[in-house]
């Protein structure tokens, strides 16, 4: 195992103040040994790995160049923000990323001061580095403010929304486009950089903006020369429309050239008012494997780097909630051509890639969008199609508004398969799916389904997709208890549970991937155990028989407990005037942070032990 004594350079560097020690003829060394201690610490760990070795170079410029943490950085999603890490004083631990205790996958305020602003999400970077720009400048304080967002995050619309404000309210902020999905022809290349390098001089600057305060005063010859400085940049560079939301554009610039990186951003600092830099860079920038199948580098597990493939996982006789919602999405397109299949730019996360390639002009693939999919999908329903729309329970949030007022106010017939529900494991709080019973159970007209097991999950969608109306099913990362998954496309009787161990004195009501531990703990204590399948509509009938027959009612659920399908079960014993004691078991107030999902069940005590435990304290 190498250790930082390997790095001559990179061993020495603390903070990014020790990055600004160097001399710039030490920046590409310190740049080639970030990214051979990327690739031997993410080998190690696992974790998200191409979009880091593509942005080592911009990273060391960014501290270079900028007082950081005075100056502050806002990296978008923040799967690019590893190298960043290691030269903000967590190199050592770099090997415990994404574990329980150890370095969290993505920039976090809690963790450390050049962690300007927590993402999880994309698409945010540039309102938040706008908002502190203007917060920062009220105060009167000499702040810069670089926001550095991807070629995929660009996509979403905040980002946009972000872009038409700055420009509004002429704020200081640089925000930086990693393109990672083009690039530059090396003759191309070298006069795109002449003309960044002209474009971004004082001197250029000066004349520009004197030049406008000259001849503003001519309306006629103004417009003119606004009109042909215009079309002379769009012939040469892609910024029009960066330019006509207000921003001063430059680029686009090779991104692995640290050299030409530094003297850029060097005369962009102290330009005032909105600016964008438009980099180029290659996903998996250095390591043959990363650059050939980037995608598949994105996020990986431990590996072997001296191999040019990754370690193949092991074979399986049972398929994952994701592995069976692709399957059955396909068998459904072929007996219904009303099935069209959405996805907020995850075909691969979400199980979609051989629906995608069976069935192309029936899938849509909208980008980082979600509050666009859903709408889109109330559309397509409008015409008497029937979308199901492919997301994790994570990112349906944003797209809340939509839910309520586009799906469900209209009743329209939209499926939602939610995938990652409930905890996930090592991308931690910001894509954990606590939420969905509590956002979804308050809306009306929505049907919400659990499954237990894999076979129940390809029944709940064909059931949800049989429905009249709004439904979702919601399924954990990762495998099943391995239940075998008929072919047959068969439904569930809408709002009806079952009884999977009869017993006496205690009836444990409980949803999805709760039901096996459940079940373990129900054959423990001689207890009623119910697998409640509907979070909405409940089956009443049989909730009023458990509530007779029993003496203590269990709910247990891998969602938080406020709002969700216990307190469902709470509401409607008030509603009957029914007085009994009822534990409500599921996800603790606060965010669960990361580390390995069994970790993190037993940690909130929805494991078998944990809910064994909590029972034996409450009905001692």
């Amino acid at each position: 195992m190498k250790k930082t004594q390997d790095y001559p350079l990179l061993k020495d560097i603390r903070s990014p103040a020790d990055v600004r020690a160097l001399g710039k003829d030490k920046l590409k060394d310190l740049s080639d040994e970030l990214r051979s201690f990327l690739t031997h610490t993410v080998s190690i760990s696992g974790g998200h790995f191409s979009a880091g070795l593509g942005t080592v170079e911009l990273t060391v410029a960014l501290h270079y160049v900028f007082d950081t943490p005075n100056d502050q950085l806002v990296w978008d999603v923040g799967h690019q923000a590893y190298p960043h890490k290691i030269l903000t004083g967590r190199k050592e631990r770099m090997h415990t990323i994404r574990t329980f205790g150890g370095v969290s996958a993505f920039p976090c305020r809690a963790e450390s001061e050049y962690d300007a602003f927590g993402v999880g999400h994309s698409s945010t970077s540039i309102s938040a580095a706008l908002g502190m720009a203007i917060a920062s400048q009220l105060r009167g304080e000499d702040k810069k403010m670089v926001a550095i967002i991807g070629d995929g995050s660009i996509t979403g619309g905040m980002a946009f929304e972000a872009m038409n404000h700055a420009g509004d309210v002429n704020a200081n902020l640089l925000v930086i486009l990693n393109d990672n999905d083009m690039s530059i022809s090396p003759p191309v290349g070298a006069m795109n950089n002449y003309l960044t390098k002209i474009l971004s001089s004082k001197l250029y600057s000066s004349v520009r903006e004197e030049s406008k305060k000259a001849l503003s005063s001519m309306p006629s010859v103004w417009e003119l020369a606004r009109k042909t400085e215009e079309h002379v940049k769009g012939m040469i560079v892609p910024g029009t429309l960066f330019e006509e939301l207000g921003f001063n554009y430059f680029g686009p610039i090779d991104g692995h050239d640290v050299d030409r990186l530094v003297a850029t951003l060097e005369n962009l600092k102290d330009l005032s008012g909105p600016v964008f830099l438009h980099v180029v860079t290659k996903k998996g920038k250095g390591y043959a494997p990363a650059e050939k199948d980037p995608l598949a580098y994105h996020g990986v597990p431990a590996f072997d780097p001296s191999l040019d493939c990754l370690p193949k996982a092991a074979a399986s006789k049972h398929p994952s909630y994701t592995e069976v919602f692709g399957t059955w999405l396909c068998d459904m397109a072929e007996k219904d051509e009303r099935l069209l299949g959405i996805t907020p730019a995850m075909r691969e996360g979400s199980g979609l890639v051989e629906f995608s390639q069976r069935f192309p002009t029936r899938y849509f693939d909208v980008a980082i969008a979600e509050q666009h999919a859903v709408t889109l999908a109330a559309g397509q329903a409008c015409q008497g199609a029937k979308p199901v729309v492919a997301i994790y329970s994570t990112f349906l949030q944003r797209a809340y508004d939509q839910l309520i007022h586009d799906v469900a106010l209209q009743n329209l017939d939209v499926l939602f398969a939610l995938d990652r529900a409930g905890l996930v494991g090592p991308d931690g709080p910001t894509h954990a799916g606590s939420f969905d019973y509590s956002y979804m159970r308050c809306i009306p007209n929505m049907l919400i389904m659990a499954p237990a097991d894999e076979n129940e999950c390809r029944q709940m969608l064909t059931t949800g997709f049989n429905y009249a109306g709004p439904a979702s099913v919601r399924y954990p990362r990762g495998k099943g208890p391995g239940a075998n998954v008929s072919k047959e496309l068969t439904a569930l009787p809408i709002g009806k549970a079952e009884i999977k161990h009869a017993g006496g004195r205690i009836a444990i009501l409980a949803w999805g991937s709760m039901v096996t531990p459940a079940l373990d703990v129900g054959k423990k204590l001689g207890a009623t155990v119910v697998n409640m399948r509907f979070i909405k509509p409940l089956d009443e009938a049989l909730i009023l028989d458990m509530a007779k027959s029993h003496d203590v009612l269990v709910t247990v659920e891998e969602n938080v407990i406020a709002g969700g399908a216990g307190s469902a079960v709470n509401e409607f014993l008030q509603e009957q005037a029914i007085l009994m004691p009822v534990l409500n078991i599921g996800l603790p107030k606060h965010f669960v942070e990361q580390g390995s999902r069994e970790e993190l069940l037993a940690l909130c005590g929805l494991d078998a032990n944990g809910i064994l435990a909590k029972i034996e304290k409450v009905c001692a």
